[in-house]
């Protein structure tokens, strides 16, 4: 997908390892995702603590995920001490063997209880998603020694996928494959978009997925100039693109990939520039290595759309990180200078648009290799008339 626009799933609990003690299972905080965390974090913060809120990086850490709502919960980490994990006692977590839960209750004064584990005589990194309901109580009690915006350590340490994040994204990547070759099954003349929507999340149960990424982008004919379009009462008609743009989550972990299919032979401009954008993926793909920068990549599949006369119909970054949530922080774009390195996740995703008129999108996820790059996803870029 182009730009943020997310639903997640709401997955159960999957905690990290643990261990049986007394007959009883004790949960177990990643120590060598906080390592990682910590050490981005004092790499420009030496001795500071952090407080992360945002749920997928409190369950990339713990394993435990819930979506708070009006209600509190963080994960304190600090150099030397054990993670403290803030929750409301509405969610009961089972005790952990290297951190430590506390609770408060809807009656407590959330301030306090979070103050309450803070080392007043520290800066405290806090996460771009807390609520400033609770970070203006904490700053005017200063209960930090200075306060800076500190998920950048999370982010760091998440960009990066280890083995068994990798063999995920690649299962999930696998599922969405066998998920498309059933959805262009789906279309035949005089379904409309909505029809074919409303059955794609029994085709992610059906390969082994939770649910959706993201809600299925599914867009006929003009709709397709529309690269968010949301499906609708559209009717297929012969000459239209069909285009997919889909993704599930296996065991939390986001599948994306668009294709674009024609329904009776296309127009001639239609298909010269889904030749365009075939070609914009994959010079872009064909460039991915570790120390290649992110702007290159934009630039050499924008490169190939701005000779063919279309680069105004080029309408957003060529892609954006992946992992726990579909977009996760750090894009490929003309302005993020940051180099390729290996374990990153990100979309490939050329497009041009000519509104009121057609579309056409080509999303391939890629791996970061030691040694350059593995796509993630095999279902091929061939165009297919689906009629």
């Amino acid at each position: 997908m182009p730009t943020e626009k997310e639903r997640p799933y709401l997955p159960g609990m999957g905690y990290h390892g643990g261990t049986l003690a007394k007959g009883c299972f004790m949960a177990h905080v990643d120590d060598q995702r906080v390592a990682r965390v910590l050490d981005a974090l004092e790499a420009q913060h030496p001795g500071a603590q952090l407080l992360i809120n945002d749920p997928w990086s409190i369950y990339y850490l713990t394993g435990f995920y819930a979506d708070m709502f009006e209600r509190f919960c963080g994960v304190l980490l600090t150099r030397g001490s054990e993670p403290v994990i803030l929750v409301n006692a509405l969610h009961q977590l089972p005790e952990y063997d290297n951190a430590r839960v506390a609770y408060h209750t809807d009656t407590d004064v959330v301030t306090d209880a979070i103050a309450s584990e803070i080392d007043p005589d520290k800066p405290l990194g806090i996460d771009t998603v807390m609520r400033s309901g609770f970070l203006m109580p904490l700053m005017e009690r200063h209960a930090a020694s200075e306060f800076f915006l500190g998920d950048f350590a999370v982010t760091a340490a998440r960009t990066h996928k280890d083995d068994a994040e990798q063999e995920l994204m690649r299962a999930s990547s696998t599922a969405n494959d066998a998920v498309m070759a059933d959805a262009i099954k789906l279309v035949h003349e005089g379904v409309t978009e909505r029809e074919i929507a409303d059955q794609m999340l029994g085709l992610y149960r059906k390969h082994g997925c939770e649910g959706f990424s993201f809600p299925p982008i599914v867009s006929f004919g003009a709709n397709a100039g529309d690269p968010h379009h949301e499906p609708d009462d559209t009717v297929l008609k012969r000459g239209d693109v069909v285009l997919f743009d889909i993704g599930g989550r296996h065991r939390n972990y986001c599948s994306d990939m668009t294709r674009t299919f024609f329904w009776g032979d296309p127009d001639e401009e239609t298909a010269r520039i889904y030749d365009i954008v075939r070609r914009a993926n994959e010079a872009a793909e064909a460039l991915i290595a570790p120390d290649v920068r992110m702007c290159d990549l934009d630039r050499a599949a924008r490169d190939v759309i701005e000779d063919a006369g279309y680069g105004r119909y080029f309408t957003h970054r060529l892609g954006h990180s992946i992992g726990l949530q579909d977009h996760e922080p750090g894009d490929v774009s003309l302005v993020n200078e940051q180099v390729v390195e290996p374990g990153m996740t990100f979309s490939i995703e050329p497009g041009i648009y000519l509104p009121g008129r057609t579309g056409v999108r080509i999303e391939d996820l890629a791996l970061v290799t030691e040694t350059g790059v593995e796509i993630l996803n095999a279902y091929p870029h061939d165009p297919l008339r689906l009629d």
